[in-house]
């Protein structure tokens, strides 16, 4: 007769994080996007995979029109819309490569 016993604990383990300016939330409200990025819980957003699409036909907005987008760039030059659509190709990735997730958002 033997005992066999274990401790198993799941525990969460960041996959991806990044920041960002707020100065940039105007542009991404423009670009379909604000919510997803700033406050996902408020459209249902849990996991990554719920970001992929939003995210994607976002980064196809900014994309397809930079000089539209580029008017909401910060007079301060903290918050470009450079900057704002290497974030969203890099979430976007990340997205992808984990679409099990869950999406945290800290301000």
């Amino acid at each position: 007769m033997s005992l066999d016993v274990g401790l198993f604990a799941v525990r969460k383990v960041c996959v991806y994080d990044r920041n960002i300016t707020h100065n940039l939330g105007k542009m991404a409200d423009k670009a379909g996007i604000y919510k997803c990025l700033w406050r996902p819980e408020e459209i249902g957003i849990k996991y990554a995979k719920d970001l992929i699409t939003p995210l994607t036909e976002g980064l196809e907005k900014l994309k397809e029109n930079p000089e539209y987008f580029k008017q909401f760039n910060s007079p301060n030059g903290w918050g470009m819309y450079e900057h704002l659509v290497s974030f969203v190709e890099r979430y976007l990735e990340a997205c992808v490569e984990n679409p099990d997730a869950e999406v945290e958002v800290r301000s």
